[in-house]
């Protein structure tokens, strides 16, 4: 019999502003059986990545892809979380011949409107000043659902404080030179996964629906009881998901006698 095919590697990208941790659930889960690789975005958690005043997604896609070089990674199953979704979006423009699949969790494709421009800035100009904690305090809620659990809740928080502002407004600076990627989505050929919790506000459904119909190879997950980061609040449905996508649509079937 010959040997069996090696799974693909599992590369995820968190979102802001925290940092790798947000993926626990998911290192716990899967890392038994295929390399899964979570990085620190450029200014967040334990990078010590140059800074500069704007940090746009397509320098967070390079470094992805020279850690990927640096990993020994041929190809992956890529996956991203709100800004990790964008940025992943963006290595599937940079890099599509790497990617054998892709999973989208609490995303949206559209580029920057004026006043998201401007939010973004003013945001970014405020964390630089005031520090993470106000913000922090104010989106935990919407983060994750009012009704999360504690724990769940403590840890978020404690991703938020502990980032650095000046990494944070960068990356709010650079988002808001976001280019649109909804042509880039129907370019798509490999497998996605489009995951979102039923109760996210920044991410609604209806932007998951419009990925999903946009896509032309896509599974649609909406979790219920969760919000805007499913895989900590709801990480055993999350989980499912994935799992039961990576089996049916990445990895090789068995090989026969």
């Amino acid at each position: 019999m010959p040997p069996l095919t090696p799974l693909a590697p599992l590369v995820l990208v968190h979102g802001h502003p925290f940092d790798h941790t947000m993926w626990n659930p998911q290192i716990d889960a899967f890392s038994a059986t295929r390399r899964v690789i979570t990085p620190d975005l450029r200014g967040y958690g334990t990078s010590r990545a140059a800074l500069e005043a704007a940090t746009p997604l397509s320098r967070f896609a390079q470094d992805i892809e020279e850690l990927l070089d640096e990993a020994k990674v041929e190809s992956c199953v890529l996956g991203g979380l709100s800004m990790g979704g964008q940025i992943v979006m963006e290595c599937c423009d940079r890099f599509p011949e790497r990617i054998r699949g892709v999973v989208l969790a609490d995303t949206f494709p559209t580029p920057e409107t004026p006043q998201g421009r401007l939010a973004r800035n003013a945001t970014a100009d405020r964390l630089l000043a005031e520090g993470m904690r106000g913000y922090a305090d104010e989106v935990l809620d919407k983060m994750v659902a009012p009704y999360a659990d504690a724990g769940v809740k403590a840890h978020v928080h404690r991703m938020m404080t502990a980032t650095d502002p000046r990494g944070a407004a960068a990356a709010l600076r650079g988002r808001a030179q976001r280019p649109d990627y909804r042509p880039l989505l129907t370019r798509l050929t490999v497998p996605v996964l489009v995951v979102v919790g039923a109760d996210d506000e920044f991410t609604p459904v209806s932007d998951a629906e419009a990925m999903h119909a946009a896509l032309p190879d896509s599974t649609l997950h909406v979790i219920e009881h969760s919000a805007h980061m499913p895989n900590l609040e709801r990480p055993a449905e999350f989980n499912k998901a994935l799992a039961d996508f990576l089996a049916t649509r990445i990895d090789p079937a068995p090989e026969h006698p």
